[in-house]
């Protein structure tokens, strides 16, 4: 699933190509990756220019005029194409969910083969109520390492999983919560409660390394990511645990374990991320 630098990615390629472009008509290929009616998203968004492209969490974020925002959620497969004109044949959409065509000739596809992103129309208040649902951003300035140590504090789900919880902190999952962990040296299925303020602080450090690295490399493809070229982003090769099972850890040359826990895989060195007492 696409996390935080993936999203990120796909925004600042979005800013480059349609900001700015004025939305003909709406196209919608299948009504289920909406969360509204088709009658309702497509009249709401005639006529509406895009004036800026954010991202909140895994989400990205397309501002209108009038104050409507857009929100795509990408889901596990979902991408999000601009194509100026006709697609390229190396970049044509293979599973086109909604078709936003432009004034100008030019189009955006948000293709979506598992279908399990959503598409959705909000308000100003509609939007500020749910992006308020979300944890802090981790790579802005607010998001201190007291405040993570503070709010791991009120927890007693393993800290892998409260790093998953977009209620939480939002934007991370599973990839880059394996390798934060791992850089700071704590256990995925150590009790939140029970990270020390040392490791609280390595931990914030190593979220906001990993994020920015991972975004200055285009994000991470495992199978379907693509950044809105059709490219696949480039972090994979500098993943040290993730997808890793059996092999060497590069820091100390122990062998990477997979564990499962809350139906999602973790991973992790039992050297460099050794069981709390918690655990034993």
């Amino acid at each position: 699933m696409p996390e935080l630098p993936e999203a990120e990615t796909i925004v600042r390629g979005l800013r480059r190509t349609v900001v700015g472009e004025r939305i003909r008509r709406v196209e919608v290929v299948h009504a289920d990756v909406l969360r509204q009616p088709r009658r309702r998203v497509s009249a709401a968004l005639r006529d509406r220019t895009l004036t800026a492209i954010g991202r909140r969490g895994k989400n990205v974020v397309i501002e209108l005029d009038g104050g409507l925002v857009l929100a795509v959620n990408l889901g596990m497969t979902g991408r999000l194409l601009p194509f100026p004109s006709n697609p390229r044949p190396a970049v044509r959409p293979t599973h086109p969910a909604v078709r936003f065509r432009f004034a100008s000739g030019g189009l955006l596809v948000f293709d979506d083969q598992r279908r399990f992103g959503t598409v959705e129309v909000l308000g100003p208040e509609a939007w500020a109520e749910r992006s308020a649902r979300m944890g802090p951003e981790p790579l802005d300035p607010g998001f201190t390492a007291a405040r993570l140590y503070r709010d791991l504090q009120r927890s007693r789900s393993p800290v892998r999983s409260w790093l998953l919880d977009q209620r939480r902190i939002a934007g991370v999952g599973n990839i880059y919560a394996a390798e934060a962990l791992h850089q700071a040296g704590v256990h995925p299925g150590r009790r939140s409660a029970d990270v020390s303020r040392e490791e609280a602080e390595r931990l914030h450090g190593a979220l906001r390394s990993v994020l920015r690295n991972a975004i200055h490399h285009g994000g991470t493809t495992i199978r379907d990511y693509r950044n809105v070229e059709g490219g696949e982003g480039a972090y994979g090769r500098s993943l040290h645990v993730y997808g890793r099972e059996g092999e060497a850890c590069a820091r100390c040359g122990s062998t990477i374990r997979r564990v499962v826990f809350s139906n999602r895989s973790a991973f992790y060195c039992p050297s460099c991320q050794p069981v709390g007492d918690d655990l034993r």
